[in-house]
């Protein structure tokens, strides 16, 4: 398996502090540059920036039905290691967080099994966090 690359992705807030707070605070990832109408944050490694678009729609996203679940669509997130994973989930646990698909692990015993779980920030955004407890297994087939 080659070192992933860290990717950049940028995304709708209808509010900058409730975005600070949620990204800073509750997951816990550091800020980088800001200005007036938008944020850098550090999510694991990753460059994720939240822009300022008061009319955002929080309205519901699709889904898709995977593995018995309804999973949002779109969505954007961060493949983390087992452990890393666990500790959010707990984080966001004690934060009281609203999961739209409770921490699981999924494809149980088929190639690519992982850990998941999905919840919304405060713009409404579906974000999902997942681990393989094989990395190897991350684009099995």
């Amino acid at each position: 398996m080659t070192e992933l690359t860290p990717f950049h992705i940028a995304f709708p807030v209808d509010d900058l502090d409730k975005a600070r707070a949620f990204y800073g605070e509750v997951l816990g990832c550091p800020e980088g540059r800001s200005a007036d109408h938008w944020i850098d944050f550090d999510l694991f490694g990753h460059q994720i920036v939240a822009h300022l678009h008061p009319a955002h729609s929080k309205a519901p996203a699709m889904a898709n039905p995977v593995d018995g679940h309804d999973v949002p669509v779109p969505h954007f997130g961060v493949v983390l290691t087992m452990p890393q994973w666990h500790a959010l989930a707990e984080r966001l646990r004690a934060a009281g967080t609203v999961f739209v698909i409770e921490p699981t692990i999924r494809f149980r015993g088929l190639p690519g099994e992982q850990a998941t779980m999905f919840f919304l920030d405060p713009a409404g955004n579906a974000l999902e966090f997942k681990a393989f407890a094989d990395m190897a297994s991350l684009f099995a087939t």
